[in-house]
Formats: structure tokens, C-alpha cells, sequence
């Protein structure tokens, strides 16, 4: 049996909850009917189909968590106990980062890639790209679930260029050749190619003529130092994007305003917003924080039911001045990244935009140690801050005590501050690996 929604829901004064519960309803039915791991989840919570008719009912539901997901894909695999569709009907995989795990498959039929496409088009109208836009991708190109953004750049008819990773020569050399004027990439490699044309081309960044630069895989395109130093280098608006391996490729993007990231899923994904330490869910409103939790409510291969992503965010609500009246977040941090100092929840992205603050005497490069397991990590936390060349001892020594006591005020922990020389840290393409456990 494959879903089909195409065409059913032609109304076009409907209102958007009762567009979403329609879907729902149609969706927990075939989950139910085609997933062993969801009848099973299903049967042992004492629920069945017919119980989920509203979203508040979706807290009849237990969480799908990554684990779960993994020992489903290890019981059954490729695909999983959890995959509601026949690989034949299978026409692309993808595979999460698996960055704190195993990574997972993930499987889409030709009505999820036409989802996912829709999806993606919105992302790039979302940050003002259009037709005309020429579009340098710098970014996985493989199993990473975010190369599927070719799909809707070929939708939305712009030009696509895919470079991917590991080619940063090919990259510049294209923005040239094609006047490429966007570039998507991580905030991490944002960073390093700006020292790259720097070193390399002997030119500033900025008269590359990057007009946007899309951002995503990791937090730092919403940290306002990060975002300051990538913006002043290339001279182009930082706009982020966040999504899920497991669930879609993208679905927040940032308008060119900059007021956070827009939902733009709405009629194929149901957010819900969670208390992570409780699991009670928490009412969308502006200022509130919270853990993402996505439902699935068009897809046909893994239509995953009140996954918890593990993302943390906080809401901001209210017309945009784009007009775009859609609720809008910024990520926190990640619970699986988070580190607790002394019962205070640290996140290593709240670290790295603090120490940008530095700037010039850092180049806002930073590595956290750690001599145990986490999340519980025993003060003084040892955090390795790159400087910048060209500065006397007494300049260092001043420079670290500043920044261990502004870590301290903003952040509630105590540090222990190691100062290291311009290019001892490692430099990422994808996802900047902030945390390093040693001896553990």
C-alpha cells in the first residue's frame, strides 16, 4: 500500500489545524497498517488509530527516539522495523551524520522526494533566491541528507553548482567563473574559506560577491558574534536553515529580515514543543523554549510519530516584516551536545559565541576538553581559545582572565582558559567537532 495525498485537500479556506488533523488521521492509519515497529509501539501504549483524531492527542503517543531507530534498522535492516514502505518502492537513501551514534537510514519513495522538494523550493524563496540566483553548494554531496537541496534549487529553477567538500580551490574558482552570488555551506567552513581566499587568492572574501550565504548543520549561523564575523568577511546576509536527517532535509529557513528561522512545513510536519527533562508538551508562544518534536504527516517510507530530534529552541512569534506569519526559532543547542558544569547546562555553541566576542585578539576558534564522560563535567572546564599573532605575554595573560570571567558572568561556569597560536585548531567542513573527551 503506498499513501497517496495528492489532490484530496482542494479547500482553499480550510484552516490550517484542520488541514493538519486531516493528514494526521490518514497518516497514524498508515502507519499502523504498515509499520510493525509503530503497531507494536502502538499496541503496548494501549492506543490504536482511532484514538489520535486531534494533535493534542498526539500525547497519547510514546516519543520515537534515535535509539530506537537504530535497534528498529538493526532488527530489520536496511531500512528498519519502522519503514512503512517496500525498498522497490525506495527511489533514494540517505543516512544521518551519525555524530553521536550509528548513523541511520533513511529512505524516500517518488511522493516523499516530491515533498522534500517542495520543502527545499520553499527554503530558497524563504531566503529571497530566486531564478536568477547562481548557486555555489558546498556542502555533502553524498549520503548527507542536506545534498538533496539540488532538488529544489532545480525546482525553483536557479543554478545549481555542486562542489560539495574537500575541493575549497573548486569553490572559489566557481564563484568566479559563474559569479556565483550564493553559497551554502556550514558556518565552520564559512569561516575557514574566508582564510582560505585570504591565504590562497591574496583576496578579501567580501569582493567575491556572495550576496547570501545559507548556512546550516550546526548552530553557529544563529550565534550573533559568528554570524557578525561571517557577514563582515564576505560582505553577504547569513541566512540559517535547520532541519532533520530523519524527518526532512530543511525545514526552517530564514527570511532576509533575520528574525529567526520561519516554519515552512506546516502542511507535511506537526511541531510540537517539549519540556525535555519532563516530556510535557508546551504550548507554542513567543519567548518560550523547548526540545522539537516532529510528526510526519505525508510521507510514505519512514513516517516517523513524535520523534524527539534532541534540538533546542526557543520561539518567536508574530507577523515577520516579510509578512510571512509562519512561528519562528533560533536553536540553542542540541540535549545530546549540552554539557552540565555544576548543575548549570552549558552548550558548546554558547561557549564558541561568547569567546568571538574576543575579536580581533581571538580568531574565534575554540576546543572544549574533557577528562570524563559527559554530560557531567567537573569545573574548571578547560577550553582552548586560538589568539590572533602579535600578542605580548602580559596582553595573554590579561586576555584570559577576561575571557574565563565573562564565561563566568554570561554562563555561570568557571573555566580554565588555554590560550593557543593562530592555526593550532583543527578547521571543519561540515560540522565543527567544539568538544574533544581526553584520557576518559
Amino acid at each position: 500500500m503506498i499513501l497517496k495525498f495528492e489532490n484530496e485537500f482542494n479547500e482553499p479556506y480550510v484552516e490550517l489545524k484542520d488541514f493538519q488533523e486531516i493528514k494526521l488521521r490518514k497518516q497514524i492509519k498508515y502507519v499502523y497498517e504498515n509499520s510493525p515497529f509503530y503497531r507494536k509501539k502502538f499496541r503496548q501504549a494501549g492506543i490504536s488509530p482511532d484514538d489520535i483524531q486531534t494533535i493534542g492527542d498526539l500525547e497519547k503517543v510514546p516519543f520515537t527516539t534515535k535509539d530506537e531507530i537504530r535497534e528498529s534498522q538493526k532488527i530489520q535492516p536496511p531500512l528498519g522495523l519502522h519503514a512503512a514502505a517496500s525498498l522497490e518502492d525506495v527511489i533514494r537513501v540517505h543516512s544521518s551524520s551519525g555524530t553521536t551514534g550509528k548513523p541511520t537510514y533513511v529512505g524516500i519513495t517518488r511522493h516523499d522526494w516530491d515533498v522534500w522538494t517542495e520543502i527545499l523550493a520553499r527554503v530558497l524563496t524563504t531566503h529571497g533566491i530566486g531564478r536568477d540566483s547562481r548557486i555555489v553548494f558546498a556542502m555533502g554531496l553524498s549520503f548527507f541528507v542536506g545534498s538533496s537541496m539540488k532538488d529544489g534549487i532545480e525546482r525553483l529553477g536557479a543554478t545549481f553548482i555542486p562542489i560539495g567538500t574537500g575541493a575549497s580551490e573548486r569553490v572559489v574558482q566557481s564563484i568566479q567563473d559563474f559569479q556565483a552570488d550564493v553559497l551554502f555551506c556550514t558556518p565552520s567552513y564559512a569561516s575557514y574559506l574566508a582564510e582560505y581566499v585570504r591565504d590562497h587568492f591574496h583576496m578579501e572574501p567580501k569582493d567575491l560577491g556572495i550576496k547570501i550565504m545559507s548556512v546550516g548543520g550546526e548552530p553557529g549561523g544563529g550565534l550573533p558574534e559568528v554570524r557578525r564575523k561571517i557577514e563582515q568577511d564576505w560582505g553577504c546576509k547569513v541566512l540559517e536553515a535547520m532541519g532533520n536527517a530523519d524527518m526532512a532535509p530543511v525545514l526552517f529557513s530564514e527570511c532576509p529580515e533575520q528574525d529567526g528561522m520561519h516554519f515552512i512545513g506546516s502542511d507535511f510536519v506537526i511541531c510540537e514543543i517539549i519540556d525535555p527533562k519532563t516530556g510535557k508538551t508546551i504550548p507554542i508562544a513567543d519567548g518560550v523554549e523547548g526540545e522539537l518534536v516532529y510528526t510526519a504527516i505525508d510521507r510514505e517510507c519512514c513516517p516517523l510519530v513524535r520523534f524527539r530530534t534532541r534540538d533546542l529552541i526557543r520561539v518567536k512569534t508574530g507577523e515577520c516584516k516579510c509578512g510571512r506569519k509562519s512561528f519562528r526559532i533560533r536553536c540553542i543547542g542540541r540535549t545530546d551536545d549540552m554539557l552540565i558544569v555544576r548543575g548549570v547546562n552549558v552548550f558548546p555553541s554558547a561557549i564558541k559565541d561568547v569567546v568571538s566576542s574576543f575579536r580581533p585578539q581571538v580568531t574565534g576558534e575554540i576546543r572544549i576538553l574533557l577528562k570524563q564522560k559527559p554530560p557531567l563535567v567537573h569545573p574548571p572546564l578547560p577550553i582552548q581559545v586560538e589568539v590572533e599573532d602579535g600578542l605580548t605575554e602580559s596582553e595573554q595573560s590579561a586576555l584570559k582572565k577576561e575571557i574565563e570571567s565573562t564565561l563566568r558572568s554570561k554562563l555561570i561556569f568557571t573555566s580554565d582558559v588555554q590560550l593557543v597560536p593562530k592555526g593550532t585548531l583543527p578547521r571543519f567542513e561540515m560540522k565543527a567537532k567544539l568538544v574533544q573527551e581526553i584520557n576518559v
